[in-house]
């Protein structure tokens, strides 16, 4: 209310008549805004504003009572018209429980005692579809199995070890109530065609809980495809007093005033509670309807664009007063996305949202069986004690006394014979086309229910496993189909479970427990997924069995591209056998060990592995050594195992061998490489591909110089190899000395030859000499003195010369 200045004076004697007044007005924290104008505006009685209500509080409690009851109204209308959706589907299932046959009908029709019996197709069918989907999905070691998220690495498998012995312990033993509920969920799946699991944390006890809600107390819209989608899912609950009182006082419910519970029970709550055997009694329990919708809510939703949000509105059926309405998304998801709580677990899908069922499959089958069974019954019963006509005058002593066997009874005739006097109807023996149509009608119903036998005594012992495998498919298909879907909705819940054990898991471990096992936390839930233990793609352990038999088959015509150990290992698995790792142990199994260990577990053929981090050097070393030991090698060479151990350190060594040169190659490239078998992005693929190309080339360069230098050194160890080098250097030295001997040789030919030149060249010198000086003689009389002195001295001269050069070539001869 705005407060303003007044336009008049106030009339006089106001204060006299307000101080004279009783009346008192207490204002407590007046809400006061002071306006642009200058005015202010209080208001006196301030409702909380909603935004101070916490994310997760129950928004019911500041909200009008006109908008709550407006709310109620609108939702159980929607409720209303849920229920009608689904009434066809409804009551063909409460009709198909008529035949369900678990208890004896006293008949009276046609007469006292005729026969109540009822045809077992449909109870049989439910009954092995819950067995066997029991003993798929819950084995003894619990129903949970892990999945590593991306790479895997040892962080990551110890910590799926954790989370799946975790969870596992959490569904056997501290969730008690969850084996139970999973039973009577797979029996009214089976029966109805839809059930439901509702998975949230429990305050009250300190934990998770996956409740079963039965399909006629989760009402959904007939026309929504999935309930993750649905626009709508409401539970119907049940509470006594006392435990709705004290979610009042805990805060979780209005704390409201609530008038008597009114009894309510669907129309198919009574019909199995007729066929158990029992009656509904009117307790003093309270009907909730818990809403899970997509709402806006007046005063809550401050968007402008009226976006409907996910709410849960819980509302007491018989007063329609809401006693809570909470937000259902995360706080933290800015598209406001619904959080999950129910799981549809469906049968056969229908044509709308729930789906059918064997009541709606076979019930025609059982409701013809049992008409059929009845009348054959009766039949015999007629034929086994006929009545009939007999004269009014006959009189039986004791006529109300059965007659025992051997006993004659007095009879009174009024005339005749007593023949005459008693005439049975013509009642006749059960009909054999009755019966003939009895087995087909049967025979049909466990067909189209998928739990028909396999007439094994038509086949061959010697037919293949294939045909064999075929023909059990061919007969499991539509179980192994149904089975699929429960598998998927277990998924889905043991994802909820999984969040919620996440959310509520230590962050870190606080100490190392002395017994037991560390539980998971919240880092582990993060790298793995959780998927149930039962496989899809058969539905059977006896089809997995055929199916392992058909791979062993196989594996004997080509056994060195299999695993065998693996094979048998999982083989033993199928057929459930505990302790199958100490019977088969496989080689994913082996821990790190040093070499005299891998050694000794090669001798009692026990696997061995090798990991990348180890000295593979010294372990190749290692077992080369112990190979080459002759004492070890006779010993060997006396087991009829020989082979086997012998191939088995071959095969160990080579991996050793392998990782070994994995290490040299990251040498050579001066980084480390991915971790083996990892998937690479195709570029990085193609050029890892090249480097590691270029490395291995300079590794095998290195090798063979590595490998030359030492079989030199060997063979220089060699005393042959050194005789026979001896005998090398003496032939080398023969050569070198008769290479010598011909250099010589030649050289004194060349000499020969030299001087037989210079020989020549004097020769010729001389003889010109003597031409010319015949010539003068003859031509030059007059001084053939002084010529023959001059000739003379130049004979005598060349004389010397030819001696100097004779000189010259003995002194090179020396």
């Amino acid at each position: 209310m705005a407060v303003e200045k007044g336009l008049y004076q106030a009339p006089t004697g106001l204060d006299e008549e307000v101080e004279s007044s009783d009346l008192e007005i207490e204002i407590v924290n007046p809400d006061m805004v002071t306006l642009d104008d200058g005015s202010v505006e209080i208001t006196l009685i301030p409702g909380q504003d909603m935004s101070d209500i916490p994310f997760d509080g129950n928004l019911a409690e500041n909200m009008e009572d006109g908008d709550l009851a407006v709310l109620s109204d609108e939702l159980i209308g929607l409720i209303d018209s849920d229920i009608d959706s689904r009434k066809e589907w409804a009551d063909t299932f409460v009709d198909g429980l008529d035949v369900l046959g678990f208890k004896y009908e006293e008949r009276t029709d046609p007469w006292q005692g005729a026969c109540g019996v009822y045809s077992t197709v449909l109870a049989e069918a439910a009954i092995r579809f819950q067995a066997e989907t029991m003993s798929e999905t819950f084995p003894s070691m619990g129903p949970v199995k892990t999945k590593i998220l991306g790479e895997e690495t040892k962080d990551k498998v110890e910590a799926a070890a954790r989370v799946k012995a975790d969870m596992n312990y959490e569904l056997t033993e501290n969730m008690i109530e969850y084996r139970p509920e999973h039973e009577r969920l797979l029996y009214s799946l089976g029966l109805g065609g839809s059930a439901f699991k509702k998975v949230y944390h429990d305050p009250n006890i300190g934990r998770q809980v996956a409740l079963f809600i039965p399909a006629e107390d989760c009402i959904v819209p007939y026309s929504a495809s999935h309930i993750e989608t649905a626009e709508r899912v409401t539970h119907v609950m049940r509470k006594t007093k006392n435990e709705l009182k004290k979610l009042q006082v805990n805060g979780f419910y209005r704390d409201i005033e609530l008038s008597e519970p009114e009894p309510y029970h669907s129309d198919i709550e009574i019909r199995k509670a007729e066929e158990g055997g029992y009656s509904l009694t009117d307790d003093d329990r309270y009907a909730l309807y818990e809403v899970h919708a997509d709402l806006v809510i007046d005063g809550v939703d401050d968007s402008k664009d009226e976006i409907a949000k996910p709410y849960v509105v819980t509302i007491e059926r018989g007063s329609g007063e809401i006693l809570a309405v909470r937000r259902n998304w995360d706080p933290e998801d800015s598209l406001s996305l619904k959080r999950q709580h129910f799981v549809h677990y469906p049968y056969v899908p229908g044509f709308g949202f729930y789906g059918l069922g064997l009541v709606h499959i076979i019930g025609g089958y059982a409701r013809a069986g049992t008409s059929l069974i009845r009348q054959l019954v009766d039949a015999g019963t007629l034929a086994n004690l006929p009545g009939g006509l007999k004269s009014r005058g006959l009189r039986i002593k004791g006529d109300d006394v059965p007659i025992e066997p051997g006993e004659f009874k007095d009879v009174d005739v009024p005339s005749g014979s007593i023949r005459d006097n008693i005439m049975p109807l013509p009642y006749k023996e059960p009909s054999q086309t009755l019966l003939a149509l009895l087995d087909k009608i049967t025979n049909e119903g466990r067909r189209l229910g998928a739990i028909s036998d396999m007439n094994i005594s038509d086949m061959s012992a010697n037919a293949p496993v294939g045909t064999t495998l075929a023909l059990l498919e061919r007969t499991l298909k539509p179980m192994a189909a149904v089975q699929a879907r429960v598998h998927y909705a277990m998924k889905q819940e043991f994802k909820l479970l999984k969040s919620l054990m996440a959310e509520y898991a230590p962050a870190e471990y606080a100490y190392q427990p002395v017994r037991g096992e560390v539980t998971a936390r919240q880092s582990d839930y993060m790298m793995v997924d959780v998927i149930p233990v039962s496989d899809p793609n058969s539905s059977t352990m006896a089809q997995r069995v055929v199916q392992y038999q058909a791979v062993l088959q196989m594996s004997s015509q080509a056994p060195q591209i299999y695993d065998l150990p693996q094979l048998h290992r999982q083989m033993i698995e199928v057929l459930g056998v505990k302790n199958a790792d100490k019977l088969v142990p496989i080689k994913d199994d082996m821990k790190p060990a040093d070499p005299i260990s891998e050694n000794m577990n090669a001798l009692i053929g026990k696997p061995m592995k090798a990991f990348i981090y180890q000295d593979h050097e010294a372990h190749i070393g290692a077992h080369m050594s112990f190979m080459q030991d002759p004492q070890v090698m006779g010993m060997i060479g006396q087991n009829p195992q020989a082979q086997q151990i012998m191939a088995s350190l071959q095969a160990h060594i080579a991996e050793h061998l392998g990782f070994k040169y994995r290490k040299e190659i990251e040498e050579r490239m001066g980084a480390e490489l991915p971790p083996p078998n990892e998937e690479l992005p195709e570029e990085v693929e193609v050029q890892l591909a090249r480097v590691v190309a270029e490395a291995g080339k300079q590794l095998t360069q290195a090798n063979q110089q590595q490998a030359a230098q030492q079989a030199a050194q060997k063979q220089a160890q060699d005393p042959m190899f050194q005789l026979q080098q001896q005998e090398v250097q003496i032939k080398g030295a023969e050569v070198q000395r008769k290479a010598q001997k011909d250099a010589a040789d030649l050289q004194i030919r060349q000499e020969e030859q030299k001087r037989k030149v210079v020989k020549d060249m004097a020769d010729a010198k001389l003889e010109q000499e003597r031409i010319k000086l015949e010539k003068l003689e003859v031509g030059i009389d007059a001084k053939k003195a002084g010529v023959k002195l001059r000739a003379d001295k130049r004979a005598e001269k060349n004389k010397t010369d030819l001696e100097i050069a004779r000189l010259v070539t003995d002194r090179g001869k020396k």
